[in-house]
């Protein structure tokens, strides 16, 4: 016999950080209101928010005048002043996007371009100045940012979820929905375990199980989503003073990745990547994760077929530094010369949720689709943790109109 479905004013699906702060800015909203949110996995920041590389980002990339750049630069002035009001470590450590070789110094220079556009400080530098900031970065001219920060978005998703609690709302876990039935006025949701929940607004922020969640309540989005898994190498103890911030290569225009490069983690360790390739589940942290469902979803996707033929190139090179080490080192070597395989321990992988359109365009902005009762978060990478309090108040303006 079914349940009797709960009835709560908002329901938020998924606990990674946009979910969270969702969540946490409808509570300050609408005080008086019930809000739950719903994860299927046993604890918060269980895929993209707890598997980044913890920068806080400038938008210094980013088109202007797109959802991206204007949320980042927001976001982050009200991430840095969250976690100074929580006591959460983080650091305004400053970034060098370092040019190695001529055919990069056009690239560089709209960089620089877009980011004054997006008010971001930055420095142009020569190669003794990049050498006095990175002495082991190897570049003909970079941009020095020194806004850019570091923190560990996992401990911020934790703090979220607590004040989530304190403010009365909910959190379950291990509860995955699997059917919605909208209305124009409210949204029915069942769960696995045959739990239901009644409510007048659903806020889908399922990152890698968005799209699926979105045609569950009865809306077509014309994006899927493709799975791309990031791996990570980290300097092996003792090496980490190779490293003394953030060195970043000039990213490809045409693919929405940045690129292999060294991140000062919080903790005080250096990640080296990511490399960016298919992975074959949407929960795929490894060649060995296949799930034939999500696999054949991706190939049969006519829009993933026509990018994997417009990048096949950049594919493969992304498979090689995946199953080659020494692939890998020659790519981080591009930026650090000195650097040896010796010097590199396996790290952890991420899986990015990136939408993707009919015609194989990877899309370049944050994407949500409102319906009668519900909006849905399409597509949300970097720079969504940094930009995720931003997000979260574009969102609950949403639900006011």
């Amino acid at each position: 016999m079914p349940r009797r479905a709960v009835p709560i004013d908002f329901v938020v699906i998924g606990a990674g950080i946009v979910g969270l702060a969702t969540a946490r800015r409808l509570l300050q909203r609408f005080p008086d209101c019930s809000v739950l949110v719903v994860e299927s996995e046993s604890d918060v920041a269980a895929h993209q928010s707890g598997h980044n590389s913890g920068v806080l980002h400038s938008g210094i990339y980013y088109k202007p005048g797109s959802i991206r750049a204007s949320t980042c630069r927001s976001g982050k002035a009200a991430m840095e002043a969250f976690c100074d009001e929580h006591q959460i470590p983080w650091d305004r450590c400053g970034k060098v996007i370092v040019a190695t070789d001529q055919a990069e110094l056009q690239s560089l220079q709209r960089i620089a371009e877009r980011g004054r556009e997006n008010d971001v400080a930055l420095e142009r530098l020569d190669s003794d100045q990049l050498r006095e900031l990175e002495p082991n970065a190897a570049g003909i001219a970079a941009l020095h940012v020194p806004e850019t920060g570091i923190v560990d978005f996992r401990v911020v998703c934790r703090k979220l979820a607590e004040c989530i609690r304190r403010a009365g709302g909910r959190i379950i876990f291990d509860t995955r929905i699997v059917a919605i039935d909208a209305t124009p006025r409210s949204i029915r949701l069942t769960a696995a375990d045959g739990q239901v929940f009644e409510s007048a607004m659903m806020i889908n922020c399922g990152g890698l199980q968005c799209d699926r969640i979105a045609a569950m309540a009865g809306v077509s989005p014309q994006i899927r989503i493709v799975p791309f898994r990031g791996e990570y190498y980290e300097l092996a103890p003792g090496r980490e003073t190779l490293v003394r911030n953030l060195i970043y290569p000039v990213p490809d225009p045409s693919f929405p990745f940045l690129g292999v490069h060294f991140t000062r983690m919080i903790d005080g360790g250096v990640e080296c990547g990511p490399n960016a390739v298919l992975a074959l589940a949407r929960e795929g942290y490894d060649w060995k994760t296949i799930r034939l469902k999500d696999l054949s979803q991706t190939l049969g996707f006519g829009g993933f077929r026509k990018l994997a033929l417009r990048h096949w190139k950049t594919g493969l090179g992304e498979m090689h530094r995946s199953l080659s080490k020494a692939a890998f080192v020659a790519a981080l070597q591009k930026l650090m010369p000195c650097l040896t395989a010796s010097d590199l321990v396996r790290g952890r992988a991420g899986v990015r949720a990136q939408a993707v359109s009919p015609d194989g365009q990877l899309v370049d902005d944050f994407l949500f689709q409102r319906s009668d009762a519900a909006v849905h978060v399409l597509n949300a990478p970097s720079p969504a943790a940094t930009a995720s309090l931003a997000i979260a108040q574009s969102i609950v303006d949403q639900v006011e109109r």
